[in-house]
């Protein structure tokens, strides 16, 4: 007879067997329904007004007068809002759980940063609007390859990555001023839009490219969370049990810079979701390291609620997501530096 630890439960799966624990799976169902409600509310909320009712008959296809405006006017931004966080969220786990680091994430190392250089570049240079979301995505690659390379040389240290990410930031955000100054004053205004992150005229089309970058990552996500489990432990005491620790670090962060990179392409920089929502799921089931199905549902969650802030806060004015989001993560990001300080005193 096996005796687990309080909380845990072991599923038979035929020969298999799998310990379940109960709060990650409570937490889970929680941010399901929570998510829902605010799929609901952002579908309902807006000129014209539209009934919770109304809008559950309407997603269920039996037909309401506010087809129109529920399916193909708003559904396709919340549906956006929510694969945006998701990936976000999966990003921000992978690459605060290779460097143990709660600051990290693809806002603090470069590769936003990177996007925006060369988004702002296409964008001020002429760029057809078709060119934008690739040269974004090829920009935000590069400032990662850069970092990556910087933080190998000590078997991608999780200090030395930090470090070389924020260094990167920092340059690639100076250079991206220096183009916006230079640059037509409409050009640069584009660019200035494109760059607090906005899902305004956004919708099915990125939609699907995030869905179907989620469903190519599934093979690579199952793996990670397997690897994930080792992460934690010191490069010794992996070596001495037969992993790898360097290659595991180097695929996690790969994999989360590349999720992060391809989802900045799409819709700009939506700040602070990748930071916050994987210590936000990491509180909520109490564990070591962020879960990565809990961080995406709660990243997901946050963008949903920001996008909607955004549209309903000062209507008919409408603020882009990101700021929504950075106006989140800028007191979030002091609390964990002082939060940190505290620990070290």
């Amino acid at each position: 007879m096996t005796v687990l630890p309080a909380g845990r439960t072991l599923v038979r799966l035929g020969p298999a067997r799998l310990v379940v624990r109960h709060r990650p799976v409570l937490a889970g169902a929680v941010l399901v329904v929570l998510l829902a409600a605010a799929v609901v509310l952002g579908l309902s909320l807006g000129t014209p007004y539209v009934a919770p009712a109304d809008v559950l008959r309407s997603l269920s296809g039996v037909g309401t007068p506010y087809d129109l405006v529920v399916r193909d006017l708003r559904l396709p931004r919340v549906v956006l809002a929510a694969a945006v966080g998701a990936v976000f969220g999966v990003a921000g786990t992978l690459i605060q759980s290779v460097t143990r680091n709660p600051l990290a994430s693809p806002d603090v190392v470069g590769i936003t940063q990177g996007a925006g250089l060369a988004a702002t570049v296409a964008l001020t240079g002429g760029a057809a609007a078709a060119l934008i979301a690739p040269a974004a995505l090829a920009g935000g690659l590069a400032a990662a390859v850069v970092v990556l390379v910087l933080g190998l040389r000590h078997g991608l240290a999780a200090h030395r990555f930090v470090l070389a990410g924020v260094a990167v930031a920092v340059a690639l955000r100076a250079l991206t001023e220096v183009v916006m100054l230079a640059a037509d004053p409409v050009d640069g205004i584009r660019a200035q839009l494109w760059l607090v992150g906005t899902l305004a005229g956004k919708g099915w089309r990125e939609a699907a490219y995030l869905g179907v970058t989620l469903l190519a990552l599934v093979p690579v996500l199952l793996w990670a969370g397997w690897a994930l489990n080792g992460s934690a432990l010191d490069d010794d005491t992996a070596r001495g049990i037969g992993l790898r620790p360097v290659a595991r670090r180097v695929g996690l962060a790969t994999t989360g810079v590349l999720a992060a990179a391809m989802v900045t392409a799409q819709v700009g920089a939506v700040d602070f979701v990748a930071l916050v929502a994987p210590q936000v799921a990491r509180r909520l089931v109490r564990a070591e390291r962020p879960p990565l199905l809990c961080a995406a549902l709660v990243g997901a969650l946050l963008v949903v609620l920001a996008d909607l802030a955004g549209r309903r806060l000062f209507a008919p004015t409408q603020l882009p997501a990101g700021v929504l989001t950075a106006a989140l993560g800028g007191p979030y990001l002091i609390y964990l530096l002082v939060r940190g300080r505290r620990k070290v005193c």
